[in-house]
């Protein structure tokens, strides 16, 4: 068996293969994916691969998974704890990590299948698109003050007779007349794609059984079900649910010396998309759900400085019910005696 590490960059990629006693074998640079296999297939031996999870990690696993026994990619944030050394270079970094192979020390992470790791960058992609959306609808509100024109409240600013209300305004500046219309334009343009989007996804949630599982708790609606869903992918991959709340990031970060035990904020690992979701779901499920509306009530303690402390452990609370709903594939069970 051959310990291969690899540093992959998009126009060279770092190899170093040492062998089981650590001791290096081959050491080259190439300059693609097709040279990387030929390379890989001449050294005629077992292959144990590693290299850093970066853009495109996916599809190395799948490229590599054809001429190893065994591929790995290894977690770049837990690596940089690992190594702080002030010597780096593509050639070291690919024989760190056929070191750790070695060892059997590589920090991994799950890689998902091709179909989860497209529904990933969509439910991502849809919420960079509302983003953009909110900013032109806040630069519409802006122009809007800075004119002293109030919107009515009925119908809404942002509905059909909304926006036709918005676009005959009459404004006496013509550089703000472009300004408006682009904006205008900019919110249209958005509300199309993401209509777009959320047709794909939806199509994506009905063939989910853990969908429809997670939409069975009170508040949780579809949007939250199927990120959460789309991230945990196989729930069997956790051990435990401590395991799923560090996954996410909603733990404490932890700075543990003798008898000095330090809480800081949440880590905020994990996909920053997840986490919104399940913190707006949240909100709802505190009123649709007594369970749930009661756990929150314990974290807060009746003390209005600890909302935000007790949203977010609701949050990590709600996560950890759903993996093991996925995990045992049971639907959701109000019981206020458990949550207290």
């Amino acid at each position: 068996m051959l310990y291969v590490g690899l540093d992959i960059h998009l126009k060279q990629i770092s190899v170093c293969a040492l062998d089981e006693n650590g001791k290096r074998v081959r050491r080259e640079r190439v300059g693609d994916a097709s040279a990387l296999v030929r390379l890989l297939t001449s050294l005629d031996q077992p292959l144990s691969i590693c290299y850093e999870a970066s853009c495109g990690y996916g599809r190395w696993h799948e490229i590599l998974s054809r001429v190893a026994a065994r591929v790995v990619v290894a977690h770049p944030g837990h690596l940089r704890l690992i190594f702080r050394s002030k010597r780096k270079h593509d050639a070291l970094d690919a024989e760190k990590l056929a070191k750790l192979l070695v060892l059997d020390a590589v920090p991994s992470v799950h890689v998902p299948a091709a179909k989860v790791r497209a529904w990933r960058e969509l439910i991502t992609f849809r919420q960079k698109l509302v983003h953009k959306r909110t900013r032109a609808k806040n630069a519409v509100r802006a122009l809007l003050r800075s004119l002293g024109i109030v919107a009515p409240r009925r119908p809404g600013l942002w509905t059909k007779k909304g926006m036709a209300w918005l676009k005959s305004l009459e404004i006496d500046q013509p550089a703000l007349v472009i300004k408006r219309d682009m904006l205008v334009d900019e919110i249209e343009t958005f509300n199309r794609q993401i209509r777009r989007v959320e047709g794909e996804l939806s199509r994506f949630a009905r063939k989910s059984p853990a969908v429809a599982l997670l939409r069975t708790i009170p508040g949780v609606g579809l949007r939250t079900a199927e990120a959460v869903a789309a991230f945990l992918d196989d729930p069997q991959r956790f051990t435990n649910s401590k395991q799923v709340g560090a996954y996410f990031g909603l733990v404490p970060a932890q700075d543990q010396s003798g008898n000095k035990n330090r809480l800081g904020h949440i880590t905020r690992e994990g996909s920053p998309v997840v986490r919104h979701y399940l913190t707006e779901a949240v909100w709802q499920a505190c009123r649709l759900s007594p369970t749930i509306g009661a756990f929150r009530d314990r974290v807060q303690r009746d003390d209005p400085q600890r909302k935000k402390i007790a949203v977010v452990a609701t949050a990590h609370y709600l996560v950890r019910v759903m993996w093991s709903m996925l995990r045992h594939q049971r639907p959701w069970q109000e019981s206020v005696v458990a949550a207290v």
